[in-house]
């Protein structure tokens, strides 16, 4: 009778042993292989809001022979400025001043060269205004209280609740990226499984605000209008879904 060693049987145990591993890692492998069967869309969402709020800045400038006397007329326009804001609803919270500057100007003829006519004191402020359909009104008491010293610019309706209209975004955007995988997926003869990946490419962008259609002018009283317009807000997002 032939005998075996016990090294012989130690070696045939463990190459059982591995070809017990390899089989049983064949199911996860094979598994492996449908997750590998994916479709990958983008998709877009926009949702038009109205506005719900006016930011403008007005700046007080005024020259005067000295640094000091320029500053200080400034100062009192300001503080008038300052008054007809919070009068007119605008809490404190709501006015920034942006800069505040003083410096010589000058004049140069061939004659006489350069020359300082004066020094010119400027503030600028940062307004926010919450309630829109006050903005024309805030904007006249402006220029009523600073006169000639005030200069208005970057009148601009902006959305502060952004949050519901960035949902409806997503959505969209959702929406959007599932028709089309949807259609891509019946076009291969498959359909379409569990969502494995979703990235969203873009926080939530806000457009320039444009007109709406012009139904808006000036009032009888010659009071200033603000058109809000509408603001486009867009989410754009990438989704990975595995194909059945």
């Amino acid at each position: 009778m032939k005998k075996i060693s016990l090294r012989s049987i130690a070696s045939i145990t463990s190459a059982a042993f591995l070809v017990g591993v390899v089989a049983l890692s064949l199911p996860a492998e094979a598994a492996g292989t449908v997750e590998n069967r994916y479709i990958t869309l983008t998709g877009v969402g926009t949702v038009s809001v109205v506005p719900d709020a006016v930011r403008f800045n007005a700046t007080v400038s005024i020259v005067g022979k000295t640094n000091s006397a320029a500053l200080t007329d400034a100062s009192k326009a300001s503080s008038a400025v300052r008054t007809a804001l919070k009068d007119n609803g605008i809490a404190v919270k709501d006015i920034r001043s942006a800069s505040i500057s003083v410096y010589p100007e000058y004049t140069w003829t061939q004659e006489t060269g350069t020359k300082i006519t004066g020094y010119r004191a400027s503030q600028t402020f940062d307004v926010l205004v919450r309630k829109p359909s006050t903005a024309g009104t805030v904007i006249g008491a402006v220029v009523d209280a600073g006169g000639d010293a005030v200069q208005l610019g970057g009148v601009i309706p902006v959305t502060l609740d952004s949050a519901a209209a960035a949902e409806e975004a997503r959505a969209a955007a959702v929406a959007n990226a599932k028709s089309k995988a949807s259609s891509y997926a019946k076009l291969l003869g498959t359909s379409l499984g569990r969502v494995i990946s979703l990235d969203e490419l873009s926080s939530p962008v806000y457009s320039t605000p444009y007109a709406m259609t012009s139904k808006v002018g000036m009032a009888s009283d010659m009071a200033v209008e603000v058109d809000l317009g509408e603001q486009d807000v867009t989410v754009s997002i990438s989704v990975r879904w595995v194909l059945n």
